[in-house]
């Protein structure tokens, strides 16, 4: 087949096909050249998914009947004032997406500048130019695409339904609105109410108040201010808590100089900065704003602008990382908010729920000892405390014989009904009274241990509930990692090696890795076909179950391949001999070891998750609690 040039409507749609990917893609390059005209005020329409209509109003400094004509052919832009790429400050540059919109859809741009009188408007319909004329419209430009891709039939088919597409510009609008705060956004779908994000000022607080209208006010209160220079790079935004995290990472929102991407690099580094306190199938919610020098960053590397390459990415990535880690590890223990709400939420909904019994409330009369004082002839009872029965004061004491309980206080707890109630041995709340100076640190004053698994604090708001597990669990880690960093970790010497017996495979992976696990004091050594002779075992991790532990190391040691850094997979280690090592879930606390136990753990970086991402404390203020019980 012979060479021969392409008719130009053909390249126009062939140019298209990597401009205008779907109805979103087109949303966001009208929106783009909307905001770089310098509007204040944008309302998007989206119909059908975008496929019907598209509809862009803005307020900018619109065009002239001769830059109306021009703006339609392609490569036409009025934002590149010299022939350097490596200095773009707006969002479009190329001039393509208008012209490879009108190729596969029937565009109108009506435009007015500010101070003209009146205002013009220009026609493309599958790539075919119509002569400007004049139309009606205040200062500024709107531009409507209608019935998207018409005019290549084919491309309707890669679509996906009206809800994903419509979820799609949505989204795109979304990034935009959150890189301009100071621009005041109106969304109309057609299977919404209209929404409107007020304009914002262009500082922390703004950004911060625009995330919590396009995000909600969840994201903004579970998620941590942060900023970082770093030759001449400065990253801002916030970072959302370990514990308020998602399934997948869409909710990673990237932007460099104001233009919103996905890129690797930035990816990577997020991943890399939490990566000590989130689970692999878990992903922060971020929103960070990454400003540098233009020159800096190339943005002409993909048809649609959302990557970027970075001049010096290995900077890029160490100061996002620095910047996530400083403030992650600053300040007081923190964990999500959203446990409070909840549980608010499970409250109001067993409201409707009658408050007294269906019916008559039946007690074994000899369940827990209490005798009964009247017949049970309804709910209305009375019971009395056994003979001899004394208060125990303190909190719940180790039980002396296998089986045997604390006694429970007396509360004096006297209703109208005629209950005299005598609450389980756990509610020792009010016979331990709780020091003024612990009760005004974060995590409060211990008062209870709850199913000796939870730790109950007081503090001068609110209530802390500590998972004793998950929280010692992080502190024995960050100790574990702050010993390897210093000197090395100390190592115990077992009187007699240990054989641990394991699947060959499994015990030759693990024998293949004994120098990595060296270096956090576990000495290991081949012991035959399917065995593992233990020598020496890090001396902070106490009495844990070494053969437990050697267990769980090689059922993960596949997951170590070449490609991990040596540095991750010994933090993999610390985390599993971390877990094993720690004050598990059953075992009763004495009160100095609950109060140990949180001033650790404001004194520990992390705390506020476990090493596997689970939160460690539960935190519900007076107003949570009023909630609970329906008090506001």
């Amino acid at each position: 087949m012979p060479l021969r040039l392409l008719p130009s409507t053909l390249v126009d749609r062939i140019a298209a096909g990597e401009v205008v990917e779907r109805p979103a893609a087109a949303l966001k390059e009208i929106v783009e050249n909307a905001l770089d005209a310098g509007a204040r005020r944008v309302e998007i329409v989206i119909d059908g998914g975008g496929r019907r209509l598209l509809r862009v109003t803005d307020d900018g400094s619109g065009m002239s009947a001769e830059d109306l004509a021009l703006c339609v052919e392609r490569h036409a832009t009025s934002k590149l004032d010299a022939e350097d790429l490596m200095a773009i400050a707006t969002l479009g540059f190329r001039g393509e997406a208008l012209p490879s919109i009108g190729a596969v859809a029937r565009l109108s741009i009506v435009s007015r500048p500010a101070g003209a009188s009146s205002a013009n408007e220009i026609r493309v319909e599958a790539g075919v130019k119509g002569e400007v004329r004049p139309a009606a419209l205040g200062p500024g430009t709107r531009v409507e695409v209608r019935d998207l891709f018409f005019a290549t039939p084919a491309r309707l088919k890669f679509l996906k339904s009206e809800r994903a597409e419509t979820a799609a510009a949505v989204d795109a609008v979304r990034r935009l609105a959150l890189a301009r705060p100071e621009v005041a956004f109106t969304l109309v779908t057609d299977d919404r109410a209209p929404v409107t994000w007020p304009a914002r000022s262009a500082d922390a607080a703004g950004r911060r108040a625009r995330i919590a209208d396009v995000l909600g006010h969840e994201v903004a209160q579970n998620a941590l201010d942060i900023e970082g220079r770093r030759e001449g790079a400065r990253l801002t935004g916030l970072a959302g808590l370990p514990t308020y995290s998602k399934a997948n990472s869409l909710s990673q929102y990237l932007f460099v100089n104001g233009r919103p991407v996905r890129d690797k690099v930035l990816i990577g580094a997020i991943r890399a900065a939490y990566s000590d306190l989130l689970p692999s199938d878990r992903h922060p919610v971020t929103v960070l704003f990454l400003d540098l020098d233009p020159e800096g960053v190339d943005v002409n590397v993909h048809p649609a602008k959302t990557e970027v390459r970075f001049r010096d990415a290995g900077n890029i990535r160490a100061l996002m990382v620095r910047t996530l880690t400083d403030a992650l590890t600053a300040g007081v223990p923190r964990t999500a908010s959203t446990a409070a709400d909840k549980l608010a939420e499970l409250a109001r909904a067993n409201m409707g729920a009658s408050v007294l019994p269906a019916a008559p409330l039946r007690i074994p009369p000899a369940a827990a000892g209490w005798r009964q004082s009247s017949p049970p002839t309804d709910w209305r009872q009375s019971w009395a405390r056994p003979e001899g029965w004394e208060p125990t004061a303190g909190f719940a004491e180790p039980p002396d014989e296998p089986g045997a309980g604390p006694t429970a206080p007396d509360l004096g707890l006297r209703l109208d009904l005629g209950l005299d109630l005598a609450p389980a041995a756990d509610a020792r709340a009010h016979e331990a009274p709780a020091q003024a100076d612990a009760m005004d640190r974060p995590l409060g004053a211990a008062r209870a241990q709850l199913h000796e698994t939870y730790i109950v604090a007081q503090t001068q708001n609110g209530v802390v509930i500590v998972d004793q597990h998950a929280a010692h669990e992080r502190i024995v880690y960050e100790k574990l990692k702050a010993a390897m960093e210093r000197d090395g970790l100390a190592r115990q010497m077992l009187l007699v090696p240990l054989v641990v017996d394991l699947d060959p495979s499994e015990a030759a992976r693990l024998a293949e890795r004994a120098e990595a696990l060296e270096r956090f004091g576990l000495v290991v050594e081949a012991f035959g076909p399917g065995a593992l002779l233990v020598r020496e075992v890090p001396a902070l991790i106490g009495e844990a179950d070494v053969p437990a532990l050697i267990r769980e190391l090689a059922e993960h040691a596949a997951e170590w391949d070449d490609e991990m850094p040596l540095e991750r997979r010994l933090l993999h280690v610390a985390a599993t001999m971390a877990c094993h090592g720690s004050v598990r879930a059953g075992r009763r606390l004495r009160p100095e070891e609950m109060n140990a136990l949180l001033r650790e753990m404001e004194r520990t970086p992390n705390a506020g998750q476990c090493n596997h991402g689970r939160p460690t404390f539960v935190t519900l203020s007076l107003p949570d609690i009023e909630k609970l019980f329906a008090r506001r």
